[in-house]
Parts: structure tokens; C-alpha cells; sequence
């Protein structure tokens, strides 16, 4: 019996919540699959991927300029569909290319066309300028080739038929593994509350808020408690910005980058998981927080509503008013803080709550 194939494309995943998608998409896949499917994965290093049955392609180059990128997308990709003859290809990062598939789709997930970017953020962060002011071009060309168009919430599926006028849109949400309570170590007692913002140093991340809510806390609170930042200074120049307008602030720790198994630590460890980020199409450590039963505070945002989804122990604050985030974190201090609490809106029309079933959605039929 001839096996059917499918093609995911990722040459642009290295690092983050994009490469957590890579790595959940994958796993279901080879789950939901199962034998009757060769899967195909298109990374630029192939260390990327490790204990999953799928046939790597690598393209170390994919990372070094944009012209390599576009060569690959729209050139290169339809000779390599040629020689596969894949009855599914899914490219994960926004562009659809030039392939022959039975079947193609793409997953729109960098939000960067739905944001105003300030002065001050483009100086720091000139890259996504340009992402902010030419993406929304990007993703228009070969769009409508598309079976389907995949993206992350329903308020980008509302955005994406005003802008582009696509039908045959799916809402997919990113759930994919779930830390397993049994491996992690016991949380070490301590007299401070912790909190904890998981996030790389973006300047639409809005770690700023966070640094001046602490700031502004007096003393006899600032004994009491300790907010985590993964970040160190040494990443971009946002974050050694950050790290030294703040360091010698009494609360705040900068720890840096940390990887699967020291995160998962990190949430063991905290009290409290901050999520002030202004621009995110998911925001991956708040299902994580979710998982673990973790308290949130996030920012009161379309985006933060939907990825929470039901839940009892959440507030949603201002992302612009540091005031706010200082008084919940003073009141949890305190002990006295109330919960707003959230309730979950199903997504009407074409929808996956997992990647089982978004896998079992694009193959049907094939």
C-alpha cells in the first residue's frame, strides 16, 4: 500500500513559541497519522527535532537573509513538491508558496500587521517595523491557492475576511503537550511570593510595565516579594535597556533565558504568572500557567481573553497602566487579592480546539 505524504514546512522556527508549535504539530502528527503517513518536516537544523519518526529536510541557510527565505518559498519549493508529490503540504510560517499538493494550507501566526508600532519600539526593534509595515503584503501573495488558512484565534479569522476576504478560514487553538506534574520536582518553600513573565525580549512584550509597577512599590512590599524575567541584558538592545534602567531595583530578578526543563522549575517555583504582553496570536505560557493551575495576571486584551479561555483564578489588567499591575501584585502580597475569574466563547464556524483535531480536519478526505 502506498503510503501518503505530507509536507510541514518551518525553515524559519529556531527558538520560542514558534518552535514549541513546530515541535506539538509534529508529535500529533505522528500520532494522528500513524503508519499509512510519511511525514515530511522542513527545518533549517535538523538537532531541532529529536525522537520523532519524521523525515527531516534541512536548509541551514533558511536563517541568513530574506532573499534566501523568498528563493525558498516561492522558487525552490515547487521543485522539491515536484519530486515528493505530497497530498498535503501545510506551510507554519505565514507564506504560502509556489507547490503542487493535492491539498495545501497555510498557519498565519505572526501578529505584527495588527499593531502600531511607537517610535521609541522601532529604534529598538527596527526588524519589526518592517514586519509591521510589509506583512500584511506577505501574506496576501498566493493566499487564495490555500485549502485552508489557518490561524489562532477568532478575532484574527475576523481580520483576515476584512482584509483579505478568505472563506475558508480555520480557527485553530495551539494545545499540545501538557507538563506532566509526576516529573517535576516538589516547589521549594520560600517567605517571598514569586512572580514570573516567560517571554523573550520583544519590544511588544511590554516588560516595561512590569519594571516600573515594581519600581513603584514601597519597601515593606518590595521585602515581600520577587518578580522573574527571562531575560539578562544579553540578548538585544531592548533588553539591555531594560536590564540597565532596572537593575538595581529591590524585587526585580533577571534571570534569563531558561530552557524546557529549568521553565518548568520556574513555574513550579512561582506563586503568580505575568502575561502583559500587547501583541500575541496565542501566548503560549499562559496555557503552560493554565496546565500547572498557576494564579495569572494578563493583559485585558482580545488575545488574553480567548487563550484563557475558562478559568477561575485570572484577572485582566490594563497592558498600559503600570498603577493596576503594581495594586494586584501588592494585594496578593498582602493576601487580599480577588480574582475575576473567566468563562470560555467557543469559536463559531470552522474550528480545532487541538492539533489532533486540526490534523484530522486537513487529511479528511485525502
Amino acid at each position: 500500500m502506498t503510503k501518503k505524504r505530507v509536507v510541514i514546512s518551518a525553515v524559519n522556527f529556531t527558538e520560542g513559541g514558534p518552535l514549541t508549535v513546530l515541535l506539538d504539530s509534529l508529535r500529533s502528527a505522528v500520532e494522528v497519522l500513524g503508519s499509512n503517513w510519511q511525514i515530511f518536516a522542513i527545518v533549517s537544523k535538523k538537532e531541532l527535532i529529536k525522537g520523532l519518526e519524521v523525515n527531516l529536510i534541512e536548509f541551514p541557510k533558511s536563517k541568513r537573509s530574506w532573499l534566501v527565505r523568498i528563493w525558498l518559498e516561492y522558487w525552490y519549493f515547487k521543485k522539491l513538491s515536484k519530486q515528493l508529490q505530497p497530498d498535503l503540504w501545510l506551510s507554519l510560517h505565514d507564506i504560502s508558496p509556489r507547490v503542487e499538493a493535492r491539498r495545501q494550507a497555510v498557519y498565519c501566526h505572526n501578529p505584527s500587521i495588527f499593531y502600531r508600532v511607537s517610535f521609541r519600539e522601532a529604534m529598538y526593534e527596527p526588524k519589526f517595523l518592517l514586519f509591521n509595515l510589509f506583512y500584511k503584503y506577505l501574506y496576501r501573495i498566493n493566499i487564495y491557492r490555500n485549502d485552508f488558512v489557518i490561524v489562532q484565534q477568532d478575532w484574527i479569522r475576523s481580520a483576515f475576511r476584512k482584509i483579505y476576504g478568505c472563506k475558508n478560514i480555520v480557527v485553530a487553538h495551539p494545545v499540545g503537550i501538557i507538563f506532566n506534574d509526576e516529573s517535576l520536582p516538589q516547589k521549594t518553600p520560600s517567605s517571598k511570593i514569586i512572580f514570573i513573565y516567560p517571554a523573550l525580549p520583544r519590544v511588544f512584550k511590554n516588560f516595561d510595565i512590569l519594571c516600573e509597577a515594581v519600581a513603584s512599590l514601597p519597601p515593606v512590599i518590595l521585602d515581600n516579594i520577587e518578580l522573574r524575567m527571562t531575560i539578562d541584558g544579553s540578548e538585544n538592545r531592548y533588553a539591555r535597556g531594560l536590564v540597565e534602567r532596572y537593575r538595581t531595583v529591590s524585587g526585580l530578578r533577571f534571570i534569563g533565558r531558561q530552557g524546557v526543563e529549568d521553565m518548568k522549575k520556574q513555574y513550579l517555583e512561582s506563586d503568580v504568572v505575568m502575561f502583559p504582553s500587547k501583541l500575541e496570536t496565542w501566548g503560549l505560557p499562559i496555557g503552560e500557567a493554565k496546565t500547572m493551575g498557576k494564579p495569572l495576571l494578563v493583559a485585558d486584551l482580545p488575545y488574553a481573553r480567548e487563550t484563557v479561555g475558562c478559568y477561575k483564578n485570572v484577572s485582566f489588567l490594563n497592558p498600559d497602566d503600570p498603577r493596576l499591575w503594581a495594586d494586584a501584585m501588592k494585594l496578593i502580597a498582602l493576601g487580599c487579592y480577588g480574582y475575576e475569574g473567566s468563562i470560555e466563547t467557543i469559536p463559531l464556524g470552522s474550528y480545532a480546539p487541538d492539533w489532533h483535531s486540526l490534523w484530522k480536519l486537513l487529511v479528511r478526505g485525502l
